[in-house]
């Protein structure tokens, strides 16, 4: 199960951005769905999981739409509920001809989520082999899932995205918080620039509590630290042309194969191909593969595993 946020997002590709006042015509239009939360609930179910999502919509056009994509891809919208006063979460995104984004984040009806809800969700929760969590929703309801997860004995996935300032009291013994080098230096106040870096940054974490770390680093793979160690897990070659949405879908993969009785460490490798593959596409969940087509892509690079 996944609780978190929500979004749809609205990219605009325009040659100039116009200044004060000034109207012009921009090149191309797109609309899709988003929001971490979403996109790790899809990765997920692309992967082969049974999915619930605990959501929250704003009462706009958006809404519905966001619940009829879930529900078109087979996840469960029980307790996907509807604000009042407020819009969906948006994105705005506007690119330009190299490339660069400006991105307007509108939280909306993500910002309502509140422990109330999870609590409601209760009779689905506790089915879960794993609930994933995200940090665009408000942090109390980050933390009460958190001990909701941990009183039931259910494993727990946090990815600190966007970053902030975290109570670690407040998530000690989650099993895995997941960010990527540049969340992990925000909640840590640490460089993480190189290998070593990373390293020093995870076993900090784990001092506060977390059962286990693992810093996603982009094209340079990832590091996974417990107890017992740490293993840099290196990266696959693709031929990547939009990096937006990987890491969700490392999130989402990830959760599925630890479910399904991968090791570790497998389980890491198989998160870090399907990750990667997602970059091939453009888009953020119209970029993620299905079950049959990574296993065809696992089996041709990684059958000896």
């Amino acid at each position: 199960m996944v609780v978190g946020s929500a979004n749809v997002d609205l990219t605009t590709y325009h040659d100039a951005f116009p200044k004060p006042g000034e109207t012009i015509f921009g090149e191309s239009f797109d609309l899709g769905f988003g929001g971490k939360g979403a996109n790790q609930a899809v990765a997920a179910r692309l992967c082969g999981a049974n999915v619930a999502v605990v959501a929250k919509v704003g009462k706009d056009l958006f809404g519905p739409a966001t619940v009829k994509n879930f529900e078109s891809l087979g996840i469960d919208t029980t307790y996907v509920s509807t604000a009042e006063g407020v819009s969906s979460g948006v994105a705005p995104i506007f690119v330009d001809p190299e490339g660069q984004n400006r991105i307007f984040v509108v939280k909306g009806a993500n910002d309502l989520l509140a422990p109330e809800d999870v609590d409601a969700a209760g009779p689905l929760l506790r089915k879960a082999n794993a609930i994933v969590l995200q940090f665009e929703i408000p942090l109390r309801t980050v933390y009460h899932t958190v001990q909701f997860a941990k009183n039931k004995g259910i494993r727990c996935i946090v990815n600190p995205a966007p970053a902030q300032a975290i109570d670690f009291e407040k998530i000690r013994g989650v099993d895995y918080l997941i960010p990527n080098e540049s969340e992990a230096e925000t909640i840590t106040g640490m460089p993480v620039h190189t290998a070593g870096d990373a390293k020093d940054c995870a076993r900090y974490l784990l001092e506060q509590g977390m059962q286990g770390v693992i810093i996603t680093r982009g094209e340079r793979g990832c590091l996974m630290a417990s107890d017992e160690g740490t293993e840099l897990v290196p990266p696959f070659e693709v031929q990547s042309v939009d990096t937006t949405g990987a890491g969700d879908a490392f999130i989402g993969s990830f959760a599925v194969f630890l479910s399904e009785g991968f090791s570790e460490i497998v389980a890491l490798r198989r998160a870090s191909l399907y990750a990667a593959l997602s970059t091939t596409k453009v888009g953020t969940q119209k970029s993620f593969r299905g079950r049959a087509e990574f296993e065809k892509e696992w089996q041709k690079r990684c059958a000896s595993l």
